[in-house]
């Protein structure tokens, strides 16, 4: 779930109809929480499961990320789950220095929707899609990636080498900058005056709009869309470059509802599609090597800009279809003792490892695409292939780990600093 402090996540909000008995929590600006300890803010994002609130810790008197989770059962037990891999992250990090977000308090709320299960978090800023995204999709150039790189490794040794958790939902909307992109939109850098009680006449502060105001909206937002598409035609419209400089590329690893123990295994089917390991997508098991596939292909979008597997429904096809087979066209053949195994292999291949409905495969290796496409040097697009090539080996055993990834050469500090 993305908790972006400047946007929701890929809808436009969580909609009316979910703030029902079982449903969300209905907030309003200055509503206190945890016996007036917390008083919500703003609304930071949501999730399927929760809505993320920026409120402000009467008692420590700082800004905290709250996080109100659902009401009904199955919510509520997702809850306790994510709680119980918080604390023990926060326990084995005692000096916060591990590169995951760290759970500060946690509490139920009473509500007219029922109990719910609120998580405290530090807060923390913009996630990596919104940093992708900030610069037009153009990628941010490689040694900021290698900044970045190096702190989202830190988390997973730490997860995983010292906890023995997969967080399996890596992705960019699941890594946030410690402060925002714009420091209009940091509390503390902004110097914003917390609210202390519910301001007067504010009925809606973060309550669902009535269906008149999302209608106004709706027609404000169309006008808004036309006015800027007559200043392109016009040629009015500039679109302006975005400087990097001066952001604070420091980051965190962050949502933890979908993580498990790696010997406490509850799906089979983990990780955002675009991120998803092969041996998910064929059934065949999962460990700790699932994170390092998606950190792979997180380190490919923010040096390019563009996601490195974009599978998609196609005539006759499936999606796991189309994904297996960008694979096998960027990093060559599974290897048949691979491909075969899986519980749902049946499904895909035939008994020589072959794709059944997909045989006239496009290869194109990493480093041409780097080259051709992304127009990096070939010096630069031999590096990266050369950091990157392991990770997304189809045998799942032979990737290196977070800790062998952060001795590799391409991560030791860059000889220049970022121009």
């Amino acid at each position: 779930m993305s908790w972006s402090p400047s946007s929701g996540s890929g809808e436009e909000d969580e909609g009316i109809k979910s703030y029902r008995k079982g449903g969300y929590h209905a907030v309003r600006v200055g509503d206190a929480f945890a016996g007036g300890r917390y008083i919500a803010q703003r609304k930071l994002g949501w999730g399927y499961f929760s809505t993320v609130w920026l409120a402000y810790d009467t008692l420590s008197a700082r800004f905290v990320a709250l996080k109100i989770q659902k009401s009904a059962k199955e919510y509520s037990h997702a809850a306790l789950h994510e709680i119980g891999l918080l604390s023990a992250i926060a326990e084995g990090d005692p000096s916060n220095s591990n590169c995951v977000v760290r759970l500060l308090d946690y509490f139920k709320h009473s509500g007219p929707n029922g109990q719910h299960y609120c998580i405290v978090l530090e807060f923390l800023g913009d996630s990596l899609l919104r940093l992708i995204r900030y610069n037009h999709n153009k990628g941010i150039g490689l040694d900021r990636v290698k900044n970045i790189c190096r702190s989202i490794l830190v988390a997973l040794d730490s997860l995983h080498r010292k906890l023995g958790i997969i967080h399996s939902d890596l992705k960019p909307e699941n890594v946030l900058l410690v402060s925002t992109i714009n420091p209009e939109k940091d509390p503390v850098k902004s110097n914003f005056i917390p609210i202390l009680e519910r301001p007067e006449g504010n009925l809606n502060g973060g309550f669902p709009f009535t269906v008149n105001e999302k209608k106004l909206m709706i027609k404000t937002r169309r006008a808004l869309v036309k006015i800027s598409k007559r200043r392109v035609s016009m040629g009015g419209y500039v679109e302006f470059e975005r400087s990097l400089d001066g952001i604070d590329l420091r980051c965190k690893v962050v949502d933890f509802g979908n993580a498990c123990w790696f010997d406490k295994q509850f799906a089979d089917e983990i990780q955002t599609r675009q991120y998803r390991a092969p041996e998910v997508i064929i059934g065949s098991g999962y460990s700790f090597s699932v994170d390092m596939w998606s950190f792979a292909c997180i380190a490919f979008e923010l040096a390019t800009g563009d996601l490195l597997f974009a599978p998609k429904n196609r005539p006759g096809l499936t999606e796991d279809e189309d994904h297996l087979a960008l694979m096998m066209e960027l990093l060559g053949k599974m290897p048949r003792n691979i491909a075969t195994t899986g519980s749902r292999s049946n499904d895909f291949f035939d008994k020589y490892g072959d794709l059944k409905r997909i045989r006239r495969l496009k290869s194109w290796a990493l480093d041409r695409l780097l080259v051709e496409k992304y127009n990096f040097s070939e010096a630069d697009a031999r590096s990266f292939t050369e950091f990157l090539r392991p990770l997304l080996d189809f045998d799942p055993e032979k990737r290196p780990t977070a800790a062998q990834c952060l001795q590799n050469p391409w991560l030791q500090e860059p000889k220049e600093a970022d121009a």
